[in-house]
């Protein structure tokens, strides 16, 4: 078997065609199974997980009737047997506009790590840490393996801890970052978490 069993890593596949048709693949079967009218508008992250064939992890961003979403989409592949079957296709809710606060003091609620912005997030904490080291290995983004977000007055915040790769040394790095009202991102207390 071409991997480790169970392990969800970014997708190897050297053929992005491939990837294109499955995302297609997963939209075409939601719009039949939920007699929807959604297009993919673009594949956002590829990962896949080796399990009796591969299972192929798909963020995906749609166009929902003039809007556009992200959505997770599962798709189960046994290429010996000819076998392609849509396992999930879930919207996951933009921070920038499906996070609202309930009132006073409700403050940070926990969103999804594939989302787009929240990626971006990372990479930018990724290049601000780079701009900060000097090292001579560069930092590696491995995975965000928590992400909370709040938004006020139209400009969003986001408490993320990363897993990075530097050389051959994992490190974790909390820090919570902020996006302007212009779409930049700031990082503000960044910290090495060592738990």
């Amino acid at each position: 078997m071409a991997g480790v069993l169970g392990g969800v890593r970014n997708s190897t596949s050297a053929n992005s065609n491939e990837i294109d048709d499955l995302a297609r693949f997963a939209v075409d079967q939601h719009n039949k199974k939920e007699n929807k009218m959604l297009k993919l508008a673009r594949v956002v992250k590829a990962q896949e997980q080796v399990v009796a064939g591969t299972m192929h992890h798909l963020t995906l961003e749609v166009d929902d009737a003039g809007g556009n979403k992200i959505y997770l989409a599962k798709i189960w592949v046994k290429p010996w047997e000819n076998f392609k079957e849509l396992q999930e296709f879930n919207h996951i809710p933009h921070p920038d506009h499906d996070v609202q606060k309930d009132g006073e003091g409700s403050g940070y609620q926990s969103v999804p790590v594939h989302d787009p912005v929240v990626q971006d997030a990372a990479n930018h904490l990724l290049k601000t840490l780079q701009q900060r080291s000097n090292s001579l290995y560069p930092y590696e983004l491995q995975e965000v393996v928590h992400a909370k977000a709040e938004t006020v007055e139209g400009s969003a915040k986001y408490d993320i801890l990363v897993k990075l790769k530097r050389n051959d040394k994992e490190e974790k790095y909390k820090a919570n970052v902020h996006k302007d009202n212009d779409g930049k991102f700031h990082v503000n207390n960044m910290v090495q978490d060592h738990s």
